[in-house]
């Protein structure tokens, strides 16, 4: 099956576009788009994590559940919206603790487009959502897919920071080697938890300090 994704994980990936559930999951995908229901983001967009960093720069990997589903704001980058749209309260948590963190604001546009160009793989575990309805390409195969990619990275990857934010990224955690990568853990940055532990976790300072310690350039957040 040819899928349209960059070219290094075009072949890390070859294997799982040959399974059977990913080609379910690729007739089911197209049907839902070509059945005249909105879905997000756009086709050209759904491997954009990929696109904007290569398997050999992943540096940082940060896990969300599935896209957002409402206008404009889905392109391939969990916790990311495009330029020009309002920032999802995640996000504008997760932007104040980069500033109580590191002590400067972050960008001030939604699109985290550039953290992708530096090595941050931002995935969300699912690719696709309807509009509207929230976890509605759940249990149709991405999980399964996104549990291939993390362990892509780890097998070709080493000294990677995972940031896991809430129990439903911090699953992902048993597809990495410890002892090798760095695990963040904390809770969600949505309003309904970030005060129980997302805000103070420092994670984009230790991450910072991690990729130092192993001679790579640390992320611009």
């Amino acid at each position: 099956m040819d899928v349209k994704i960059e070219e290094s994980w075009k072949n890390a990936l070859a294997s799982e576009f040959a399974k059977d559930y990913f080609k379910s999951l690729t007739d089911f995908v197209r049907n839902e788009y070509m059945s005249g229901k909105t879905v997000y983001p756009e086709p050209k967009n759904i491997f954009n994590a990929f696109n904007l960093c290569p398997l050999n720069n992943v540096k940082v990997v940060i896990i969300g559940q599935d896209p957002y589903h409402e206008p404009g704001q889905a392109h391939g980058l969990c916790f990311s919206v495009q330029q020009g749209v309002e920032l999802p309260p995640s996000l504008v948590n997760i932007y104040k603790e980069i500033e109580q963190d590191i002590g400067h604001k972050s960008i001030t546009n939604g699109d985290l487009s550039d953290w992708a160009r530096q090595g941050v793989l931002l995935l969300n575990s699912t690719l696709t959502v309807l509009a509207h309805v929230a976890a509605s390409h759940s249990g149709h195969g991405w999980e399964t897919f996104t549990d291939a990619v993390i362990k892509a990275v780890n097998e070709n990857r080493k000294n990677v920071v995972y940031m896991l934010w809430g129990s439903f990224a911090q699953k992902k955690a048993d597809f990495v080697n410890e002892q090798d990568n760095l695990i963040l853990k904390s809770a969600h940055p949505s309003p309904l938890s970030a005060y129980r532990g997302f805000f103070g976790n420092h994670h984009f300072s230790r991450a910072n300090e991690y990729l130092q310690q192993h001679d790579e350039k640390p992320i611009n957040w």
